[in-house]
């Protein structure tokens, strides 16, 4: 049976394969939604569904092929109002289970932009959490989504009544589609299939920002969709800092802005530039104290330790410091691996997510790494020591040629120390800060003149003071170096080593 899933080429899907369409229902007169078993609209924002209270899992960490996407065409290439299932249908999934799962919409228009694509597709994160025990996660490529066992006892049983929400709630808030149809996806043949030419089209959209410059502009967007996750989280978007998610450029913004004013981006003027290395601006500031409640006084765009921008958890990859060589690590979500530290991504990403700022750790979109302006405060790419193999290759073409080889992946090193080798093997610009195979200093002793002879070998009353080089500490899981700590002792006990037991 031949397909066409309107993406790049049409595709064979096969027989086997249980394909069917619905046709979505006139809005009931009665109340928008009375025809769908389950509540809809923004109360149910934010909310999560954890692992016993789900019905079924679609896309997330334990699947490679997944994906979310709309497109626009011709008005005379939409079915409005269509709706296929391709594969199996939420009845027929095995309750517990995590699948491959994929969603297309196509939107048509006279007034539509195709411009507008990226923008249109992000609200799909926010429309379909609209629904009572729906969560909805990330974007693009890494969705992650799970269905409530509650709703499906409540009768969300098929994927119809969540398109056919979709459909009503696109078509209330943005009157400038005239036709629109949906596809889920769950068999995973189809899935994989598409997902490939799903990538390029992400591709595509990205690199018509590539090359406007932050200065050649007036104005900055802002961006609140994902409050409702955290609550004093904004994305500022800039022509060379895409959203955290990599789904929006400030391309996309401006249209976004265009299309619906009153919607949760907005624009930014600029004002007076503060610092030009760091990024911060006074009217960004200002928006960022007005649309946070208070909760960020100050943001530095370009940078990941002053007042760093601050994440919701839906960004493509995470940025961390590795105090032992003072320099930074990138994980893309969907790597399951260890990092050098010790930590997976979701605990890195966990310690970056909520709306705060917290130095060291910076969420990051693909897009932003390709700028020019890619972390310029703290070195950019000569402060990074550290890269998964698969996110090193995506953006290859953007690490200076001179680093490319000193850039350890998982491959080279899976631990501090043998990191530490690597990039002194390799002459990395941070090798230089490296004084030792490790920089976890062995217990330090005090200097000799801090005690009097007589207390070497028994206890010293009264106050000592002295400052060791480094200490090392555990906080949260990470491996910290406190140096030039200050102690402050009333009695000190010393013994001799064979005394130990």
């Amino acid at each position: 049976m031949n397909v066409k899933l309107g993406i790049l080429t049409p595709i064979e899907v096969p027989g086997d394969v249980s394909v069917r369409e619905f046709t979505i229902p006139p809005t009931p007169e009665k109340s928008v939604f009375a025809d769908i078993p389950v509540d809809v609209g923004p109360q149910y924002e934010g909310q999560r569904i954890r692992k016993d209270d789900m019905y079924v899992e679609l896309g997330g960490p334990k699947n490679k092929h997944k994906f979310e996407l709309l497109v626009v065409r011709r008005v005379d290439e939409v079915d409005d109002g269509k709706l296929i299932i391709i594969g199996r249908d939420l009845s027929e999934l095995e309750e517990g289970g995590s699948y491959p799962f994929a969603v297309l919409i196509e939107v048509a228009g006279r007034d539509v932009e195709r411009e507008a694509e990226g923008v249109l597709e992000r609200r799909i994160h926010e429309f379909w959490n609209y629904n009572e025990g729906c969560m909805h996660l990330n974007q693009r490529y890494d969705i992650w989504l799970r269905i409530s066992k509650r709703s499906v006892r409540k009768g969300l049983t098929s994927f119809k009544y969540i398109g056919t929400a979709l459909y009503r709630l696109y078509k209330a808030a943005f009157p400038v589609i005239e036709k629109m149809q949906l596809t889920f996806i769950t068999e995973p043949r189809v899935v994989e299939q598409l997902y490939e030419q799903a990538l390029k089209v992400y591709e595509i959209r990205d690199s018509r920002i590539l090359g406007l410059r932050d200065e050649e502009v007036d104005e900055f967007y802002g961006c609140k969709l994902c409050q409702s996750f955290a609550p004093t989280h904004v994305c500022v978007i800039t022509p060379e800092r895409s959203a955290n998610c990599g789904a929006i450029t400030w391309l996309d913004a401006r249209v976004a802005v265009k299309i619906d004013p009153k919607g949760p981006i907005f624009p930014i003027p600029k004002g007076k530039l503060i610092d030009s290395v760091k990024g911060e601006y006074e009217y960004v500031n200002e928006a960022l104290r007005k649309a946070s409640g208070g909760a960020i006084q100050r943001v530095c765009l370009y940078t990941a330790f002053d007042n760093p921008h601050t994440s919701c958890g839906c960004f493509e990859c995470v940025a961390f410091y590795i105090p032992e060589v003072d320099g930074l690590g990138i994980v893309h979500r969907g790597y399951a691996g260890p990092t050098p530290i010790g930590l997976k991504f979701g605990d890195i990403a966990d310690a970056a997510s909520g709306g705060k700022q917290l130095a060291g750790f910076h969420g990051l979109g693909i897009v932003y790494m390709r700028s020019r302006k890619f972390l310029q405060a703290d070195g950019g790419w000569s402060r990074v020591a550290w890269i998964t193999s698969e996110l090193k290759q995506r953006v290859l073409d953007a690490i200076p040629l001179d680093l490319r080889d000193k850039i350890a992946t998982e491959n080279e090193a899976s631990s501090i120390e043998e990191l530490q080798k690597f990039l002194i093997e390799r002459s990395h610009p941070l090798a230089q800060k490296i004084k030792a195979p490790t920089t976890l200093a062995p217990t330090p002793t005090l200097a000799e003149e801090s005690l009097k002879p007589a207390e070497a070998e028994g206890g010293a009353e009264g106050v000592a003071e002295f400052t060791l080089p480094a200490v090392p500490a555990t906080i949260g899981g990470l491996r910290v170096i406190l140096k030039n700590v200050r102690i402050r002792a009333e009695r000190i006990v010393l013994k001799r080593a064979e005394e130990r037991k």
